[in-house]
């Protein structure tokens, strides 16, 4: 076991413990070298003496470096120490998909098919490489926290696989994925690959693996024994298609089932496409020919006479074809192992199977409801074992009496196991129904919905819309609103999808002197999560710490709130390691443009005194430095030198000027001989006289500001003299 605080090879600095596995454990730690969080795998105490094991996870560790991947956790390094084998790779932050189905189920169907796709493309690349994982399941499929899948443990699997024949608990953890050929003791192959990822689907549908048991031995069996169970047993609005891929990714038989990890992602890329929601069920088809019987081959049997004469090839060996002959040897080791305990157990399940026979069948059939009174179909289900629930939905039938159950979910005539609660779909005859509610639904989902309800894609009608409050692809609004009548054969209904928040344009946070908390803080109102914002610090003898130096992507950029990421570089103050002490100079940065207050600001933080700034004002830009002595660069005495500081005292001001009583272009001239820039206010600017102005005569405003004057009209001049 490693020590947390120990330094791995002089450059790995163990933080903590991340977590543990059949055959190894993982530590967090520092890279002291490029400056970055890392994953260290150490093989397990257990296996240090295990020379098969040690060379397996080196050289297996070694060809997972080859598999450069989005979707696959880097490898950067592989090493040992102290008779420690470890293997550093990339720190994923999140969580794995076992732990992301158990608080995430249920998961919309289109997440699960974009984390599928991720997975897919992932395992089609190693085997490309000619790679196979060999123990692909949810612990070893990594989610970091922007929904970003990365697979881990490519090629360690196959150093457990050589090392825990016998070792049941280790091998417990797997065998929920096994393929029916491995289970059998035969190779692995990419198929049996595109297998496990068949069984997660049907995990991440489900929430529950298909086969279980209290023994591997036992879930071993039930892979290449029993029918995979039907997923919509457990969610009846999965699509089809949808149970369709599963059925295929799983077949017992090899030649039925997707040749490459690649059919599988071409198959699932159009899984919700509406045109396939009700497809026929798969069947598999490599069973359907007619059943031979073979004469088993011994090694007592003679060699046929034709063979003797052949001549046999010139044998080319290497290092891949030496590893084939261990896992042969090793292989048949473990399958005459596991034909041994496959006899024992299934003398045990037939004894089993004949007990729970005499105790009576869990399963119930559903029966034919249809065009039966809401009563009577309840009465039906439920004296076949079955229960209700308590509110049917209504749906359009032009064939059904309006009150008459149409259909069930589960379908009619399907076999589901007893108390499983049954959906009665009613009839309304020709009347309208009342439309789902589809809002905050990925559009696929809201398609699938709105179809089940009878409406058909072409009435379906989808706008775009920028929204930095809902997700991308997810409905915004419908039209109609929940709850409204509508008529699926006649209406049509307006979706309004997110496409994601508006890119925003970031401010300046070196220049404008914004500390690293505060530009955090805007940042995160924009709705920036912390995990897209990285901190470099950096030292700087001239920027006071912990202020903004540099941002990547700089100011003035597009940047997409969602998905966008930004390196704020910052200060860690002067270079310690750089200072000599018995020198106190230090060389200026370049203050000029920056404000008066930030700039003092950051010399006082280099150790110059507030009597050492002195400041001299100019007539543009009031507050802001526009030059300094010395310039930047000059090595700088901060015991005894002076920083001046030309700060603008703003532009020239005057004195509005009294304008009353005068024509428009006596207080125009007026106006403008003061340096202000002349405005008409109400009035009756052609026979009235100035009456005011704004701002008032006699406040003083800067030069070039603009002053409004108001004229009286002639009607109140005759009506004052005609009072006096």
């Amino acid at each position: 076991m490693i020590e947390i605080g120990r330094k791995l090879n002089g450059r790995y600095h163990i933080i903590g413990n991340i977590g543990s596995g059949g055959m190894a454990n993982v530590f967090l730690a520092h890279d002291l070298i490029l400056d970055r969080d890392v994953a260290v795998k150490v093989l397990r105490f257990d296996f240090q003496n295990d020379q098969a094991a040690i060379r397996r996870f080196q050289r297996e560790a070694l060809a997972a470096t080859e598999l450069v991947h989005p979707n696959i956790v880097s490898v950067y390094d592989v090493g040992e120490e102290d008779g420690l084998q470890y293997l550093v790779m990339e720190y994923v932050k999140g969580m794995d998909l076992k732990r992301f189905i158990q608080t995430q189920y249920p998961i919309p169907y289109a997440k699960i098919v974009d984390i599928m796709e991720q997975i897919l493309s992932a395992v089609s690349l190693a085997h490309e490489h000619r790679i196979i994982h060999r123990d692909l399941k949810p612990q070893n499929i990594l989610m970091d926290e922007s929904g970003v899948v990365k697979i881990t443990d490519f090629g360690i699997a196959i150093a457990l696989t050589e090392t825990s024949i016998t070792q049941t608990n280790t091998m417990l953890g797997s065998v929920h994925y096994l393929s029916p050929e491995q289970a059998r003791g035969s190779m692995a192959t990419n198929q049996s690959d595109v297998y496990a990822v068949g069984i997660i689907l049907y995990e991440m549908l489900t929430g529950n693996v298909p086969f279980d048991g209290e023994s591997a031995v036992t879930i071993a069996l039930k892979h290449f024994q029993e029918e995979m169970p039907s997923v919509k047993m457990f969610d009846p609005n999965i699509p089809q298609s949808l149970e369709n891929v599963v059925l295929h990714a799983t077949a017992k038989d090899p030649a039925d089932r997707y040749k490459t990890a690649e059919e599988m992602s071409r198959d699932l890329y159009t899984v919700l496409a509406a045109n396939r929601l009700n497809e026929p069920k798969w069947q598999p088809t490599g069973l359907m020919g007619e059943t031979k019987i073979l004469t088993p081959i011994t090694d007592e049997m003679a060699m046929p006479s034709s063979f003797k004469t052949m001549e046999t090839p010139k044998e080319e060996r290497n290092e891949h074809q030496e590893i084939e002959e261990q896992d042969v040897k090793v292989k048949k080791t473990k399958k005459r192992l596991v034909i041994a305990m496959i006899i024992l157990t299934i003398t045990l399940v037939i004894g089993g199977l004949v007990f729970f026979a005499s105790r009576g069948s869990s399963e119930a059939k559903i029966p034919n409801v249809a065009d039966k009174t809401e009563a009577e179909a309840r009465k039906m289900l439920e004296d076949a074992g079955l229960k209700v629930k308590a509110e049917a939905k209504q749906i359009q039938s032009d064939e059904i009496e309006e009150g008459n159950v149409v259909k069930t979910d589960p379908e009619i005539d399907s076999t589901v196991k007893k108390n499983r609660e049954v959906e009665l779909y009613v009839s309304s005859g020709n009347k309208k129904i009342k439309i789902v509610d589809v809002t905050g639904d990925s559009y696929k989902v809201a398609i699938e919905k709105l179809g089940d309800q009878g409406f058909k894609e072409s009435q379906i009608k989808i706008e775009k819309e920028k929204d930095s409050k809902v997700e991308e692809d997810k409905v915004i609004s419908q039209t109609p609103e929940k709850g409204e009548e509508v008529d699926p054969k006649t209406d049509e209904v307006t979706l309004v999808v997110s496409e994601g928040p508006d890119d925003i344009y970031l401010a300046d946070y070196a220049s404008l002197g914004y500390s690293y908390d505060n530009a955090i803080t805007e940042l995160l109102s924009y709705g920036i999560k912390e995990s897209q914002i990285t901190r470099v610090d950096k030292p700087s003898d001239t920027i006071a710490k912990d202020l903004v130096i540099a941002q990547n992507p700089a100011a003035g950029n597009p940047f997409n709130p969602k998905k966008g990421k930004i390196t704020l570089t910052v200060s860690s103050g002067p270079d310690k390691t750089t200072t000599s002490s018995e020198s106190s100079s230090i060389s200026l940065g370049n203050y000029v443009g920056r404000s008066y207050e930030n700039v003092v600001t950051d010399l006082v933080a280099l150790g110059i005194k507030y009597e050492q700034v002195d400041e001299a004002s100019d007539t543009v830009n009031k507050g802001t430095v526009i030059s300094q002595e010395p310039k930047e660069g000059t090595s700088f005495d901060i015991k005894t030198g002076k920083v001046i500081l030309r700060v603008s005292s703003g532009p020239e001001s005057s004195v509005v000027p009294d304008v009353t009583g005068l024509s428009e272009s006596e207080a125009k001239a007026k106006i403008e001989s003061n340096g202000f820039v002349y405005a008409a206010g109400s009035g009756d600017r052609s026979k009235g006289t100035a009456s005011n102005t704004s701002p008032s005569a006699g406040e003083s405003r800067a030069k070039g500001s603009t002053i409004t004057v108001n004229y009286s009209n002639t009607t109140d001049s005759t009506s004052d003299q005609e009072n006096q």
